[in-house]
């Protein structure tokens, strides 16, 4: 009898405990669910300036970020490692020549493709390179020599990064080494920002055409040709590869073959598109913002901006923002149907072509005076 009471105490000790334990897991899911919350940058809402990296070098190339470090391509061959937090410089180093590609990075290094003149009988010929630096201190991991420069925007996907040169080469480099997994040799040049997805690459040509190309061995699955330079960053959903090209139109291509799905024109020029879930957004140099329907190319909605969008347009859950050129805001649109949400002061008019991009909580934006960290006020 003595026996089945110390046992049912114990029992009784045991499930209080679970059930504290139980209470405990609950209250700190609903407190880091909270934080989560918290930390989602909502572009529809106040945004204010957290801090500001001052600087009178910035170029016409994004700056990367690894969660933790910013790093910031300047001009004269200048690369900053900016802590995320505060904006502090924790490093800078100088390449020599001019940074000639946006920057990648992953939890081991930053990479950076870059260029210099050399003399080559009478004339200065551009010659490329390619390095990785090490996050902690931006010292040089290795470096590859390369006949010419790699523009548009170096990629890094599992263990090696992806490039388009000036000489009509795409590179696949081994990330721990810079050794050359594959090149592809085409007859024009490219100055795209490439994307993967599955197993291949995508990339645009300046002679106007899209490229899907086997990411482990360069080898083209198809391609297709449009009118004008292809510069800018694809999107892919449900099948479809949407794309714009300077000759004014966007197009959506089957995945699978390249098959043309539809095409649309806009006024001018088309840069880059972007995907948000009501429609995908494109940004064309006939100074509109454009929200065009997945399935057939229809036209959502069109908003005059204040100038011709060169960057890319960044996309939250509830608007997007849009940098128009020789403007000194961004102006964060609704993606239903349009309408102007927020605005975003720059400074002076913005020259830059620059993207914006999301650190954490951080909305950072590249203006002629340094790099601007606006977050939500607390």
């Amino acid at each position: 009898m003595h026996g089945n009471r110390s046992s049912l105490d114990l029992h009784t000790i045991l499930f209080s405990h679970v059930i504290s334990l139980v209470f405990l897991i609950a209250l700190y899911a609903s407190l880091t669910s909270g934080q989560e919350k918290e930390a989602h940058l909502a572009l529809s809402q106040p945004l204010t300036v957290k801090w500001t990296y001052l600087t009178d070098a910035t170029i016409n190339l994004t700056p990367i970020t690894d969660g933790e470090h910013i790093y910031l391509p300047l001009a004269s061959g200048v690369i900053t490692s900016l802590n995320a937090t505060d904006g502090k410089l924790l490093w800078k180093t100088d390449l020599g020549g001019e940074i000639s590609s946006s920057p990648t990075a992953d939890g081991n290094a930053v990479y950076i493709a870059s260029k210099s003149l050399e003399d080559q009988k009478s004339t200065k010929q551009a010659t490329g390179a390619i390095r990785a630096l090490g996050r902690e201190g931006g010292i040089t991991l290795w470096m590859r020599m390369l006949p010419m420069p790699i523009h548009g925007t170096l990629i890094e996907n599992g263990a090696n990064l992806y490039g388009g040169a000036g000489d009509g080469r795409v590179y696949a480099f081994k990330k721990r080494t810079g050794d050359i997994v594959w090149t592809l040799q085409y007859s024009a040049p490219f100055a795209s920002y490439p994307i993967i997805a599955g197993p291949r690459l995508y990339i645009g040509s300046d002679d106007g055409y899209f490229f899907a190309l086997d990411k482990s061995n360069g080898k083209i699955i198809w391609r297709y040709r449009t009118h004008g330079p292809i510069r800018g960053r694809s999107y892919i959903s449900n099948g479809f590869v949407y794309f714009g090209s300077s000759d004014g139109y966007v197009y959506a291509v089957r995945e699978s073959d390249g098959h043309l799905r539809w095409r649309r024109r806009t006024g001018a020029s088309v840069q880059t598109v972007t995907g948000a879930e009501n429609g995908l957004l494109v940004a064309s140099f006939d100074n509109f913002a454009y929200s065009l329907s997945y399935n057939n190319g229809d036209r959502l909605w069109k908003r005059q901006l204040a100038g011709r969008v060169v960057a890319e347009p960044l996309a939250t859950a509830d608007g997007a923002l849009f940098t128009p050129l020789s403007s000194p805001i961004g102006v964060v649109l609704d993606l239903k149907n349009g309408k102007q949400l927020n605005s975003l002061p720059i400074g002076e008019e913005n020259d830059l072509t620059a993207s914006p991009i999301i650190s954490g909580n951080l909305l950072l934006l590249t203006t002629k005076h340094g790099l601007l960290a606006f977050s939500s006020p607390k």
